[in-house]
């Protein structure tokens, strides 16, 4: 079957949410113009539409790095103090530049623009601008995909920022500058909520084709939005449907973030990326259909013989010395997480590696679950890599169910300890290094299992760690919240958050 990711496609639908999407100039011949009343007359349209939907969560890679870098798992790196500035003021919570960070304003925008695709796509599921229905088997699958990709997006944007602009039922354009304000975060989890729900109501349980959402990714993600929001009953129960779905721990934890190891047995939802139409655009270098964050990770001047299987890259994105020295002796996770390029080069000499020795804020490590290998890029290769981002996997759900059956209103403990147990005993190969969970132990559980997986700083701010964590630096006046751009607040009169 077709890999979904070879079939995402930069369908544009003018969306304008103060810039939502690039501006693309659009000069047709006089005798044929498209709108919107030419679409959606086929299956074929919805169904390049719905693709289409997908599009804006390949844009979304910023948001792994920011979790990481924001968080004790990672710093900015870089070539000097002045490269990579909006991660550089990330990683310093420099709160006064911060509002004006292009980053997390790319972030915004790409999420928005997610919405604005698919609250197009949801107004005209029963009739288009024609009045016209258009029914094909398959439809109502595909609108669950829809709905889950809606609260995809607004689940990005609700952690990242708190209160955010809400809207449903159309699409955005140039008259509305100005006249919706921000809603209460309680009713953004309540929308988030109600689309999931309606997705696992319709969607299949097996992907039509590989890489598109299922009932399991939805019943996954919306677990998630309970723990965030400490409805544990409600997330152990969920939780517990994918627990008991048809997944399975790849025994090897590296394989996982290797080509060879997409869509695997263990994948629940990943966003799927592709480099079969080159990209070279460095004025939107998030806007292709590769994965940009990959070529971050890369060592800064790598090289070595033909044999050696990695690529260079920027020296972004750097673990720290203090996540490695939280893996214990014999946990394979800390190899396939953080990578020691000093050790590899004296490991390999045949190999003949150099590398550039001090990258700024040095720490000796790099992210080894996205590191930039050969042969998995092409065109301009910094921006067309094709390593999907894993964004949630079975392991995570364990933790996930672990930590919601602790903390239910009727505790249960046994389950709790076995999908921990089942975690740890992949990781070290054996039932030797269990230990009691509790809450304290699931989330550190958590921060060795998912590490440079874009999670830590958004569980530390959910379970109250952040400030004690993260020490005098970070504010707890910000509530673990990002600025909203300032330039929506200057267009659209929005309000800033606290701290800023």
């Amino acid at each position: 079957m077709k890999n979904i990711k070879n079939s995402i496609g930069l369908i544009i639908i003018l969306s304008i949410f103060v810039g939502c999407s690039d501006v693309v100039e659009f000069d047709p011949h006089d005798e044929y113009a498209v709108t919107e009343v030419d679409y959606l007359r086929t299956e074929s349209d919805y169904q390049t539409m719905a693709v289409s939907c997908y599009t804006p969560t390949q844009w979304l890679n910023g948001i792994v790095v920011l979790g990481d870098i924001a968080s004790d798992n990672a710093v900015a790196g870089g070539e000097n103090a002045s490269d990579v500035l909006t991660l550089q003021n990330i990683d310093d919570y420099d709160y006064q530049l911060l509002a004006n960070n292009s980053t997390l304003e790319d972030l915004w925008k790409s999420a928005y623009e997610g919405v604005n695709r698919t609250n197009y796509l949801i107004d005209y599921k029963d009739v288009n601008l024609l009045g016209e229905t258009v029914e094909f088997d398959g439809k109502e699958a595909m609108y669950g995909e829809v709905h889950f990709l809606r609260a995809y997006y607004y689940f990005n944007l609700v952690r990242m920022f708190g209160d955010v602009v809400l809207f449903t039922d159309y699409k955005l354009g140039l008259n509305d500058f100005g006249t919706l304000q921000r809603s209460p975060k309680a009713d953004v989890y309540a929308q988030i909520e109600s689309d999931l729900l309606n997705a696992i109501a319709i969607l299949p349980s097996t992907a039509s084709q590989q890489g598109r959402v299922t009932i399991y990714a939805a019943q996954a993600l919306l677990g998630k939005v309970y723990l965030y929001q400490d409805k544990f009953d409600l997330a152990a129960t969920m939780l517990e449907n994918v627990v008991n779905g048809p997944f399975s721990l790849v025994s090897n934890f590296d394989d996982i973030f290797l080509l060879e190891g997409e869509n695997g047995p263990e994948s629940v939802y990943e966003v799927q990326y592709s480099n079969g139409s080159p990209y070279y655009n460095w004025g939107g270098q998030t806007r292709g259909q590769g994965n940009y964050a990959v070529q971050q990770c890369g060592v800064r001047g790598f090289n070595g013989t033909e044999d050696m299987p990695y690529n260079s890259g920027w020296s972004t994105n750097l673990p720290t010395q203090d996540l490695a020295a939280a893996y214990e002796d014999g946990d394979q996770r800390k190899d396939a997480t953080v990578f020691d390029v000093a050790a590899y080069a004296e490991n390999n000499p045949n190999l003949n590696v150099t590398y550039q020795v001090a990258p700024f804020k040095n720490t000796g490590l790099y992210n080894k679950k996205y590191l930039p290998r050969k042969g998995q890029t092409s065109g301009q290769p910094e921006l067309n890599y094709e390593n999907n981002h894993r964004i949630i996997r079975y392991a995570d759900v364990l933790l996930m169910a672990s930590e919601a059956n602790l903390r239910a209103s009727a505790v249960n403990q046994a389950k709790a300890q076995s999908y921990l147990d089942m975690v740890r005993d992949r990781a070290f190969g054996d039932e030797d290094h269990r230990i009691t969970a509790t809450s304290q132990v699931i989330w550190n559980e958590r921060r060795l299992e998912l590490g440079m997986e874009g999670d830590r700083f958004f569980d530390l701010v959910r379970t109250g760690q952040a400030a004690t964590i993260l020490g005098s630096g970070y504010s707890s006046a910000t509530n673990g919240l990002f600025p909203i751009p300032q330039r929506e607040i200057d267009i659209s009169g929005l309000s800033q958050n606290e701290g800023y």
